[in-house]
C-alpha cells in the first residue's frame, strides 16, 4: 500500500508517495521583490509521476505552481509584477509585498494523512506587517491509487491597525481580471484543455461565473496521456459558490476568486478564512465522475 511521508529538503518540504515526490512546498523563496516572494507548491505531480504545474514562466515570472497570491491588498501587491491602477493601466510600483515564513507548528503524517501547519507574516515592501497567517495543508491519497487531494486552509488576521480591502484588477476597473486567491498555473501542454464546472456554461466561458467546483483536464506532451485537476470551494467560504478566474488560452490557469469584482473589507483585528480542496488525478475525468468524487470529500 502506498504511504505518504514529508521530508525537509532545504527551505522546502517534499511530500512523498513512497519513492515519488508528488509535490514540493517551497516555504522560503529568494526571488526578486518584483515577484512578491511567497511560498509555493511546485513541482506538482500525479501519482503516475506526470507534471501538472509550471514555475516562473517567461510570460509571467511571478506565477509559481500553486500559491496563495493577492494582487490588491489595500495598496499592497502580494501577487507580483505591476499593479493595475484605475485610469492608468498596469504600473510598476514599490508595493510588492512578501509572505514570510515564520515557522511550522506541525509537520507530520497521522493515520496516513500528511499535515503541515505553518505561521506566516505578510510584510509590505516597506517592511510593515499587515497580516498574520495560519496556513494548514493536508495531503491524502484516495483508494483508487490514481488520485491525491490537497486540502488548503488559510486564516488571515489583519494586524495593520486599519481596515484592509481585498480586491483584484477587476475591482480597479479591468474587465475579466478578477484573479486573487489560490492560483494554479498549468504546464504549457495544457493550453486549450477542457474546463468543467458544477454550474455554468463550462469552458473558458466560466470566467467570472459561479460554481462550487471547477475542473481542468489537460494533455501531456510525449506520453499521450491526460491529467485532471479539480478545485473545490468550501461552502464556508465567503461568497460561496465562488466566482472563478480561469483560462485555457494563452495559458492554463485556475483561481477560485472570492474578490473577483467586489472588494471584501477586513476590519482591523478580524480574521478571514478560506478553504479549498485540490484534487490531482491521472487521466481525463468527465463531469459525472467528478461529481461522484466531490460529494465524498
Amino acid at each position: 500500500m502506498t504511504s505518504l511521508s514529508v521530508t525537509d529538503v532545504n527551505r522546502a518540504l517534499a511530500v512523498m508517495a513512497d519513492e515519488l515526490e508528488i509535490c514540493r512546498y517551497v516555504y522560503t523563496s529568494d526571488v526578486a521583490q518584483l515577484e512578491s516572494p511567497r511560498p509555493y507548491i511546485h513541482p506538482v505531480r500525479t501519482l503516475a509521476g506526470d507534471l501538472v504545474s509550471l514555475y516562473r514562466p517567461h510570460d509571467h515570472v511571478w506565477h509559481k505552481g500553486i500559491s496563495l497570491a493577492l494582487p490588491n491588498v489595500a495598496e499592497g501587491n502580494f501577487w507580483g509584477g505591476p499593479t493595475y491602477v484605475r485610469g492608468e493601466g498596469y504600473v510598476r510600483l514599490p508595493n510588492n509585498g512578501s509572505q514570510v515564513h515564520a515557522g511550522f507548528d506541525v509537520v507530520d503524517v497521522v493515520d496516513g494523512v500528511a499535515h503541515i501547519d505553518e505561521r506566516l507574516r505578510w510584510v509590505t515592501q516597506q517592511g510593515e506587517k499587515w497580516l498574520d497567517e495560519i496556513r494548514r495543508m493536508r495531503f491524502r491519497l484516495l483508494p483508487d491509487n490514481e488520485t491525491w487531494v490537497l486540502s488548503f486552509e488559510t486564516s488571515l488576521t489583519n494586524t495593520r491597525g486599519s481596515a484592509i480591502g481585498f480586491g483584484s484588477p477587476t475591482t480597479e476597473g479591468r474587465p475579466n481580471a478578477g484573479y486573487a486567491g489560490l492560483f494554479w498555473r498549468g504546464p504549457r501542454s495544457f493550453n486549450n484543455g477542457t474546463i468543467l464546472a458544477s454550474e455554468g456554461p463550462g469552458g473558458a466561458a466560466m470566467m467570472g461565473e459561479r460554481a462550487s467546483w471547477l475542473a481542468y483536464v489537460g494533455r501531456h506532451d510525449e506520453i499521450d496521456g491526460s491529467s485532471t485537476l479539480i478545485f473545490v470551494d468550501a461552502d464556508t467560504n465567503p461568497r460561496h459558490p465562488t466566482k472563478w478566474f480561469v483560462r485555457d488560452d494563452p495559458y492554463a490557469c485556475v483561481c477560485p476568486a472570492p474578490f473577483f469584482d467586489e472588494v471584501l473589507e477586513l476590519a482591523d483585528g478580524d480574521t478571514l478564512t478560506l478553504r479549498y480542496d485540490v484534487v490531482v488525478a491521472s487521466g481525463a475525468w468527465d463531469a459525472e465522475r467528478i461529481r461522484e468524487l466531490v460529494v465524498t470529500l
